[in-house]
Formats: C-alpha cells, structure tokens, sequence
C-alpha cells in the first residue's frame, strides 16, 4: 500500500524553497526535541504551552507541570516527531534519527498499558493521534541509518498493540465524541501503513464501519460538527482529510457519508472563518489559521470555492500530507468567490455575514444553537465582529481545562457577547465539561434582502428564573457593513435586571462617553450606542481577559449595558464602524386606530450615518388586528422587522426583512 506521500525528498525540496519560515520552525522544533526540550506551539497542537520544560537525563513521559494534565497527553501524543522526521528529510542530519530511535524505544519501554501509572498516557484519543503522528514520522525517516530494523520492528509492534488496543474500545461515547473520531481514525491510519495481513484488514473494515457511524451521528447536516467549536470541529475535519487522502491513494473504496460530509466539513468551515483565514474562539477554541484545512478541502474535492478561501498554493502542512503531485494540481484549480455574503449553518444555529469575501471584509458571525459537548460554551446570542482585517467584538476564548475559577470565566455567559438576567448564568458550569440548565435554542432565522440583513436567534434558559421567567430574544438588523441594529427583547414577568456584555478585543482603546463607547484601534474606529424606552439605563467598562491560546491570557474591557424593568423590556445597540451613527427612539402609531403602540408591541428607531437616513421598525408581537399598519417616523408598513431607507424617499412598504 501507500502511505500519505512517496516523493519525500521532492516535497522537501518544495518546503525549502517556498515555506522557508514554516521549514524553520519544524527544524527549531526538532532540534529543542534532540536536546528533550519541549514546548507545544505548532499550529494545531491542542493545548498550547508557552514555557519550555527541558529534562536532563531521561525523559519524564508521566511529568505534569502546575496540575495540567493536557501536558501529559500533549506530550504523548508525539506530534513534534513529525518536526524530527520533517528535519531529517530537510536537513539530512542523522541527529534527528538518532532522536527518534532513542526516544520511540524508550517511550515504548517505559510507558507500558498494562501499568496503571501510566493510565493518562494510554487514553484512547492519544493512542489514535499516536497513530497518525507515529506513521508520518517513520515514512519521513525512510533510508535513515538511525532508523534500523530494530527499531522498525518495535515500531511495528507498538502500533499493532495500539491497533489491538482501539479495537476494544467502542461504546456509546466514542460513537458522539471527537475522541471515537480521533482514535479510529488512527485505527485506519496503522491499516494502511503496516504490512499488509488479515489482521490489518480486520482493522481497516472495523475502523470505517465506526468512522461512517461516527460522522453521520457526530456532524451536522449543515457540514459543522455538534461539539460547537471550531477547534474541534477542525481536528475532526483533519482526521477525515486524512481517511480520504489514504482511501484515494490506496484505491479503499469509502462509505458514501465519509466522502460526502468531509466535504460538507470544509464547507462548515468556509463559512465561519473570519477573512484572515483564522478560526472563532468559539467553545474551547484558540485563534488558529484554518487554510490548510480549507485547501486539502479544495484539492480533494476541485472546490474552487475553498480554495478562494484557502492559499494561493499548497503550504508546508499541505504539501507534506498531500505530496508534491498534488502541489501541482492544487495550482490549476481556479479559485472562485463564493457569490452568498449571508451563510445559515442552521442545523447548529450558527449564521456569518460578510461584507464581501476579501481579506478586509467586515465579518459578523452570529450564534443561537445547542450548547453542544464539553467543549461547548455558555454563548446563546453571541456575536463577533472583525473588519479591515482585525477582530472589534471577540469571544474571550478558553484558557484551561483545569476545573476551578479560570475555567468557568471563560466558559460562563459573562465572558460572550449576549444578554444576562439578574447577574445570572443561563448555563451553570458543574465541572470542566458538564452544565446544568440544559435549554434551547428558538426563532432561529436569517435572511438578506435588498442590501440588508437579519439574524434572529432566542433561547430558553431563564424560562425558569426564581424571580419570574423570562424568553430572551435578540435580533441583529444589518443595514451595511458599517451599522448595526442589535434588538434585545426581553419577554418575562416580575422584576429584572437585564445585561448587554460586548467583548472588545485588545487591540484598540474603549471609552465610555455616557452611556455610549467609543472604540479605537489600528484599524478600526466602533460606536455603540444603547437605547431603550424603559428607562434607567447605565453603562460601564468592566476589566476582563481573551485567550487567543490555550495556556495564554491577556487582558481587554468589556462594555456593559444594564438597566431594570418590570415585565417586558427592550435594549436597542446601534453598532457603527468609522464614523458615528445617529439614532434615536421615534414613537408607533397604529394607522387603523390612530393610537400609539406601546413599547411591548412595536418600536422603531431613525438612524442616520455617512450622509444615509434609515428607519427601522421592530415588532416584538403581533399587532395587525382586525386589520392595521403601522405608522412610524412617517413610514407607513406592516411586517415584525422593517427598513425604510428614507435618504431614498421611502415611506411606504420599506424592506420587509420579517414578516
């Protein structure tokens, strides 16, 4: 069979001449792993570390720095052998092979399964990445001296044992988990690159059997993975990838599913990048550029829609999984700009609104869906929003898995984008992965027309407020890539105080000027201005911290917009990026019975920016009986969300966003 790549020394050549920096980090990484120095920084390690831990003699495969256990699992999970094998390959330093041998006997020696010391080390998701790492590192080490047939033959040995090993794990939450993903993906991958036998057969038709049961059940028809976040929706794409790269170069017939929502991965994918190429902090997710994730989509299935997304040729990781063959390939496919700026994951309530799909774009990503797995997040309502080529309004990221104070910062409502009730959690943390009040999502809805744009999204989870329940919903009004309408409606009984928490990334300056704030940074200036009609409305700037990496925290501010309010209350956030927006409240007036509307049933706001007049007119329930219009600003119309661009001399009908 073959493995991933048989022109090694051709794609080494390529990674020398055109991924010049990417080459020299793989080499600066393989030299701190001959010297037993280990930092984890490569791009999709999980969780990174930001502090070198060097052992003097041998290695401490069982050591865990400050209580983390993720430091163990990084360890042994051997990505950066993949950096020794690469530096061989680029180099031909025989040091790289010496490192590897010593190290893959020794590992192998002295972290044994059957020693329950070693139970952190042998978990089912490390065995699987083991797998692919392992295979790679060999293949790159073909022709090294270092690399003897003894050496081959312990390495046989312990990938059968691992093989053996994920064979016997199989149960319910390996079937809905990115680890049953990332374990039988290994399974298939030590398949194809051992010796060919009955038992590897019997591997291989095990490990499809439970990858196409796995992605049917784990990935969403909309293309994204359940787990709701990125991160991990990309470390299952990339083990799907991986399948399909072997299955095509071996002539392995595939499940239907496998081809077919891989495929949709990328796509999922494609739709909530941000314009640099980078990935949401959404759920447990750092900041990581997602392109090479989007090429081999690109290559793989001649999309020219991923590859307007992706790079321009194939870079260091791509050519190193895909071949120097596939180099060429790649740079005949035509890129093509996806022609929708409103993309629905509706499956996973995720909605991206772009302004166009350049670098520079402005980028409005907006999220009401399940909570998903423990990697999953307390965001309901969030939104981010990044232009010119720099994130404004951020998810603060993820920080630790390590249960206590750090983590539930990070996971709790307060730390998105969305509206609180009385100070509180609409999800509780019990511990790092599992919460209580479990809710849904509702009134999922998007739509573009005429040059504007709605998302809709409300949730469930303060139905149950000991102080009187209240249904949340927020609408975002886009009327163009530099004004926003965020409309918060809070339908409930009793008293409340209800909460608008905006995450500014740190780049930039916040300021509050009254209740309003003012954002400057080196490439954006941001206005937001809150509104409401029910009165005793106060903003503040809270400190507060993003983590763009796991293991990293910076500090950054956070606008908070709070006010109380008996029964049914409203908060209108006008948004404005580069100059600031006018707007005020204006009255509604039924046009049937000549009365005002009250606030509870429909509002509108006059907006003006850039020379352009705007009214928008918001209904948070029915209103048309018997029969009736409403009358607002002097625009005359009938639907629950409504633009009239009054610069045009609109005043009757408008743009019926919602009806």
């Amino acid at each position: 069979m073959r493995f991933f790549i048989d022109d090694r020394d051709a794609i080494a050549a390529y990674a020398r001449e055109r991924c010049d920096a990417a080459s020299r980090e793989a080499i600066a990484v393989a030299d701190d792993v001959c010297e037993k120095s280990f930092m984890f920084t490569l791009r999709w390690d999980m969780e990174r570390t930001h502090e070198p831990v060097r052992f003097d003699g041998k290695i401490d495969w069982l050591h865990m720095p400050k209580d983390d256990p993720e430091w163990i699992f990084a360890l042994n999970r051997m990505r950066f052998w993949i950096c020794l094998g690469q530096a061989y390959a680029l180099t031909g330093d025989e040091k790289y092979g010496r490192a590897f041998a010593e190290q893959l006997t020794d590992w192998v020696e002295n972290v044994r399964r059957d020693d329950p010391r070693c139970e952190k080390a042998w978990r089912s998701i490390e065995a699987g990445l083991r797998m692919e790492y392992w295979c790679k590192a060999m293949a790159y080490f073909d022709g090294s001296p270092s690399v003897t047939e003894a050496t081959r033959d312990v390495f046989r040995k312990s990938v059968t044992e691992h093989a053996e090993f994920i064979m016997g794990v199989w149960n319910s939450y390996n079937l809905m988990s990115n680890w049953g993903v990332l374990a039988n993906h290994g399974l298939f991958v030590a398949s194809v690159c051992l010796p060919q036998t009955a038992q590897t057969a019997r591997w291989r038709e095990e490990a499809l059997r439970r990858l196409a049961l796995e992605i049917e059940m784990q990935v969403y028809d909309d293309g994204s993975h359940w787990e709701q976040s990125p991160m991990y929706h990309n470390e299952v794409t990339h083990d799907f990838l991986d399948v399909v790269i072997l299955a095509r170069r071996n002539g392995i017939k595939l499940p239907e599913i496998i081809e077919r929502k891989t495929h949709a991965l990328c796509r999922a994918n494609l739709a909530w990048v941000k314009p640099d190429g980078n990935e949401l902090c959404m759920g447990d997710s750092d900041d990581i550029d997602a392109r090479d994730i989007l090429s081999k989509g690109a290559y793989l299935w001649r999309d020219g829609e991923l590859k307007a997304a992706g790079y321009a040729e194939l870079d260091f990781d791509c050519v190193w999984d895909l071949g120097i063959g596939a180099a060429k390939e790649y740079a005949l496919i035509e890129p093509k700009e996806p022609e929708a700026l409103l993309v629905s994951l509706p499956d996973s309530g995720n909605y991206a609104l772009r302004s166009s799909w350049k670098p520079d774009a402005t980028f409005l990503h907006f999220h009401a869906g399940t909570l998903g797995a423990g990697h999953g997040h307390s965001d309901q309502l969030h939104f981010d929003l990044f232009a010119n080529g720099e994130d404004i309004l951020v998810d603060a990221g993820r920080l630790t898995y390590v249960a206590g104070r750090d983590r539930y910062e990070f996971k709790d409502s307060t730390a998105h984008n969305t509206c609180l009730v009385d100070g509180e959690n609409f999800y509780q943390c019990k511990d790092s992965w599992e919460c209580a009040g479990l809710n849904r999502a509702l009134n999922r809805f998007a739509r573009q027309k005429n040059g504007y744009a709605l998302l809709e999204g409300g949730h469930l989870g303060y139905v149950s407020s000991p102080k009187g329940g209240v249904f949340v919903n927020r609408r975002i009004v886009a009327l163009s890539p530099s004004l926003y309408v965020v409309v918060d409606a809070f339908h409930g009984t009793g008293g409340h105080v209800y909460e608008s928490r905006l995450h500014f990334d740190n780049k930039g300056t916040l300021a509050l000027e009254g209740i309003a704030a003012s954002y400057e940074s080196p490439r954006n200036r941001a206005f937001v201005e809150p509104l409401t009609a029910f009165g005793g409305l106060d903003s503040r700037i809270e400190k507060s911290r993003l983590s763009r990496h796991y293991n990293l925290a910076e500090d950054n501010e956070t606008l908070c917009s709070s006010f109380g309010a008996s029964g049914f209350a409203s908060l209108f956030t006008v948004i404005s990026l580069g100059e600031r927006a006018t707007a005020k409240m204006v009255p509604t007036r039924s046009n049937f019975k000549n009365v005002p509307f009250p606030p509870d049933q429909v509002e509108a706001l006059a907006l003006a920016l850039g020379g352009r007049e705007w009214t928008v007119v918001v209904a948070h329930r029915e209103f048309a009986s018997p029969t009736d219009t409403f009358l607002a600003d002097g625009c005359t119309g009938f639907g629950a969300v409504v633009v009239f661009d009054r610069t045009a001399g609109e005043r009757e009908i408008g743009t019926v966003l919602q009806w």
